[in-house]
């Protein structure tokens, strides 16, 4: 490895692993308030979620224009103004936004520097690293974060800070190589704005059952992940009496391995050929979720989770193949991963909201999950209903 990509790496790693200690910060000092207002942590996963699709139509133009370790830089800069904002006891909802700002713009400059850094026959390995790291990130993120939000919000907040500002700095001795791009792009004879030319990329790739597929079932299941992740927030303490922020991080790790084993075996049961097959995993995920509401038990709701997650692995690892194949043989892989953000991020916060306006009104959190697998279970269905019978 090269050592710009070593400094990507460690880059990568240390705001990753601050997005998510920055999460569960957020969940402890919502927990740690007086009075709880039931709703609120949904309310802010929705808040961070929509900058994804605000910014979706000019996020990857913005990376395309400028050189990728600046734009890398700036985003860790905007998620630290927003860490920061939140030690300063500014509304969490709005503090919470800035740093999914920051997010929606590291995303496609995180990927796009990669041809820059690598060689061609390199790319695939420096791919899964980059994967790899980012799970460890993950992971590693949730519980220490969790763990150091629930001794002191102040100190967890001063790390995810530090942690910002340090993946900044390493990304400042990236290269600063530049695509050149037009900022408006022609189509035809035509030219058209970011917004139009956004547009007509949704039109062009879902013009096949199998490309909607890709894109609804990925949608589906970023949906039903996010909204399982908050309703465990509520429903831990109700059902397992786990009431800290390192509890429930614990809880939630359990899903995260699932999706990994998931992800590592799927390349043995469903090919490409075969993408049909995944519409098994799916319904499985959707039948564990509600089994999930009935347990009782920690163990009980672990074993649940790591199979839930392992079902979801296998449902995710062939759509994004399949997303990758399509968009390089039509729009291009690029804008066929970020038009799959932008979908996903649209679903995830839809289904975050809806859930966010029903916890509102104080529904069960029990009836909630329940709810979520009955309805993951109907999508699925239907969206598999239109996939043509020759994709196996």
């Amino acid at each position: 490895m090269s050592q710009y990509f070593v400094a990507l790496l460690i880059a990568q790693f240390l705001s990753a692993f601050a997005d998510n200690a920055i999460l569960f910060t957020v969940i402890a000092l919502v927990m740690h308030a007086a009075n709880p207002v039931s709703g609120y942590i949904p309310a802010l996963q929705s808040s961070f979620l929509v900058a994804f699709v605000i910014l979706a139509p000019w996020v990857g133009t913005f990376a395309d224009k400028q050189p990728k370790a600046r734009v890398l830089m700036l985003a860790n800069l905007v998620k630290a103004c927003g860490a920061g904002l939140l030690l300063l006891q500014v509304e969490p909802l709005i503090a919470y936004a800035i740093v999914g700002s920051g997010a929606a713009i590291y995303s496609p400059a995180k990927y796009g520097i990669l041809p820059e850094l690598v060689k061609h026959d390199e790319l695939v390995k420096a791919n899964s690293w980059i994967e790899g790291s980012t799970i460890l990130a993950i992971l590693l993120g949730m519980v220490i974060g969790a763990k150091v939000a629930d001794y002191s919000i102040q100190i967890a907040l001063i790390g995810t800070i530090g942690l910002f500002l340090l993946s900044a700095s390493i990304a400042s001795l990236l290269p600063l190589t530049k695509i050149s791009h037009s900022p408006i792009q022609k189509m035809g004879t035509r030219e058209i704005s970011a917004l139009r030319n956004f547009a007509e990329q949704i039109r062009q790739f879902f013009t096949t059952p199998r490309a909607r597929f890709v894109i609804l079932g990925g949608s589906l299941f970023w949906a039903s992940a996010a909204t399982l992740r908050v309703i465990l927030v509520a429903w831990s303490p109700l059902v397992l009496d786990l009431h800290s922020a390192t509890e429930i991080a614990q809880l939630t790790l359990f899903l995260a391995v699932g999706i990994i084993i998931g992800s590592a075996i799927v390349p043995f049961l469903i090919p490409l050929e075969h993408l049909r097959r995944a519409r098994f995993a799916a319904y499985g995920m959707a039948l564990l979720i509600m089994a999930l509401s009935f347990t009782e038990t920690t163990w009980a709701a672990r074993t649940a989770l790591l199979l839930i997650g392992t079902m979801g692995g296998m449902f995710i690892v062939p759509i994004n193949a399949a997303l990758q194949e399509l968009g390089q043989q039509t729009i291009g892989s690029g804008r066929a991963i970020a038009l799959q953000g932008f979908f996903q991020n649209v679903a995830m916060l839809l289904a975050v909201g809806s859930y966010s306006f029903a916890a509102a009104q104080q529904i069960s959190p029990i009836l909630a999950m329940l709810s979520l697998g009955g309805l993951l279970l109907m999508s699925s269905f239907i969206v598999a209903l239109y996939l043509p019978r020759a994709t196996k």
